[in-house]
C-alpha cells in the first residue's frame, strides 16, 4: 500500500542525498528521488526499491528551471502535496579558490546550483508544502558556510577558503533564516544542516564520516516534531554558528 507522505530530495542519486532518501524511506515516506541524470536516478531508485522503499525517480536539474516547474506540476497533480523538501543538490568547481584568484565563471556556476537552484526549488514547491499538515524544509549547508567559523583562525578548516562554495552555503543559510521568518505563523519548519566532513564525491572521498553519519542531522531536521526549532543551523553535535 503506497504511503501518503512525500519527501523530495534533490541531488539524490548518490552520496548524502541517496542516504537521506534511504533513511526517510525507512521512516515511512514515499521518496521522490531528484536527479538531473535520468539513468542515474533510475539506478538509484532501483537500489532503494530493492530495500523495500517506496521510491520514484524524478528529473530535476537545478540548472534547468523548466524541470523544476514541471516537477512541481507533476507532484501537484499526482500527490496533491509535499511533506518534506531536502535541498541537498550541490556542486564544487576546480576553478574555485580564494577571493583573489577564484575564476568568476566557477563562482557563478556554483551559486547557480547551490543557492539560486535551491531558491527556485523552494519557491516552486512551497505551494505544495503549504498543503501538508506540517511540512519540513531542510537546506543541506556546510560548516564552510559559517561566517563565524571562517573568521576563526583556530578552526580545523580555517585554511579552506573557497569564495564560491563557502559563500554559496552562507547564502543558503540566509535562505533558511528568511524563509523561516516568512513561514513563522505556519506549521512549516525550515532549518540548515551541516552534514560534517563526509566521504563523498564532492571532496574526493576524503571525508572521515560515513554517509550514514553525514545524513543523520538532515534526517533529524526533516522529522522534527511540532515543538522543534525553525530558522536554525545544526550539526549532529548541536547548533552551528552563522
Amino acid at each position: 500500500m503506497p504511503n501518503d507522505k512525500f519527501a523530495l530530495i534533490t541531488g539524490a542519486n548518490k552520496g548524502i542525498g541517496l542516504e537521506v532518501s534511504r533513511q526517510l524511506g525507512k521512516a515511512g515516506f514515499t521518496i521522490l528521488l531528484g536527479a538531473r541524470n535520468a539513468t542515474l536516478g533510475k539506478e538509484a531508485a532501483a537500489q532503494l526499491r530493492g530495500e523495500g522503499i517506496d521510491v520514484h525517480p524524478v528529473e530535476l536539474d537545478l540548472g534547468r528551471p523548466d524541470t523544476i516547474q514541471a516537477l512541481a506540476g507533476e507532484i501537484g497533480s499526482r500527490h496533491g502535496h509535499l511533506d518534506i523538501l531536502v535541498n541537498n543538490a550541490g556542486i564544487s568547481d576546480p576553478g574555485d579558490g580564494p577571493p583573489s584568484r577564484a575564476a568568476i565563471p566557477a563562482v557563478r556556476r556554483i551559486f547557480e546550483t547551490n543557492f539560486i537552484g535551491a531558491l527556485e526549488v523552494a519557491q516552486a514547491m512551497l505551494p505544495l508544502l503549504r498543503k501538508a499538515p506540517a511540512a519540513r524544509i531542510v537546506n543541506v549547508s556546510s560548516g564552510l558556510g559559517s561566517i563565524a567559523l571562517n573568521a576563526d583562525p583556530a578552526w580545523d578548516f580555517a585554511a579552506v577558503k573557497l569564495i564560491g562554495y563557502n559563500a554559496s552555503k552562507s547564502a543558503l543559510n540566509m535562505l533558511t533564516v528568511q524563509l523561516a521568518y516568512e513561514l513563522r505563523d505556519t506549521a512549516i519548519k525550515v532549518n540548515s544542516a551541516d552534514p560534517g566532513y563526509t566521504k563523498t564525491d564532492l571532496n574526493g572521498n576524503r571525508g572521515y564520516q560515513t554517509l550514514e553519519q553525514g545524513a543523520a542531522e538532515t534526517v533529524r531536521l526533516a522529522l522534527l516534531p511540532a515543538d522543534g526549532p525553525t530558522g536554525k543551523f545544526f550539526e549532529t553535535a548541536g547548533p552551528r554558528p552563522w
